[in-house]
C-alpha cells in the first residue's frame, strides 16, 4: 500500500483537524456565533450545507446514468473537493456537534469526510476488495448522512 500526495485530501484533513480544534479548545468567534444564533443565518447556511451534500451525490448520478459518464472524471474531482471543504461550511453553520441525532450525524459526516479523504486515489492498492468495501461503506455513510440531514431539516422546519 502506498499513500500519494493529494491536495484536496491535505486540504481537508486541515479543515477536519482544525474544526475539532476549536471544538475541543472551545474556541469561538463571537461575531460568527452570534450569526449562528439568528434563524436567517441558520436556514441559509443549512440550505449551503444541504446543497453541498445534494452535489455530492451528482458523482453518483454521473457513474450511473450513461448519459452523464463522459462527465465522470470531472465530477469525481468535483466531489473530492466539495468533500475537503466540507468541514468549512459545517463548522459556518454550526460550531458544536448537537446532542442526540445531530450528533450522530456530525460523526457519520465527519467520519464520511475522513473516510473520503482516504480515497483509493490516495492510497494505491489494486485490492479489489479494499475498493469494494471502501466504497460500500463510503455510499452506506452518505446515504445514513443524507436521511440524517432530511430527518433534520423536517425537525426544524416542523417545529417553528
Amino acid at each position: 500500500m502506498v499513500i500519494k500526495n493529494n491536495k484536496s485530501t491535505l486540504i481537508g484533513l486541515v479543515f477536519l483537524i482544525a474544526y475539532f480544534f476549536q471544538y475541543f479548545l472551545k474556541l469561538e468567534w463571537n461575531w460568527l456565533f452570534q450569526w449562528q444564533q439568528e434563524e436567517l443565518f441558520k436556514r441559509w447556511s443549512g440550505l449551503a450545507l444541504m446543497m453541498l451534500i445534494t452535489c455530492q451525490w451528482m458523482l453518483t448520478l454521473s457513474r450511473v446514468i450513461k448519459k452523464f459518464r463522459k462527465h465522470a472524471m470531472a465530477m469525481q474531482a468535483i466531489h473530492k473537493w466539495l468533500g475537503a471543504v466540507s468541514p468549512l461550511f459545517f463548522y459556518i453553520h454550526s460550531m458544536g456537534l448537537g446532542y442526540g441525532y445531530l450528533l450522530l450525524l456530525s460523526y457519520i459526516f465527519f467520519s464520511n469526510a475522513l473516510l473520503g479523504y482516504f480515497n483509493l486515489d490516495v492510497i494505491r492498492n489494486n485490492s479489489d476488495i479494499l475498493f469494494k468495501g471502501w466504497m460500500i461503506v463510503h455510499v452506506a455513510l452518505s446515504i445514513i448522512v443524507t436521511i440524517l440531514m432530511v430527518f433534520h431539516i423536517t425537525m426544524v422546519f416542523y417545529y417553528k
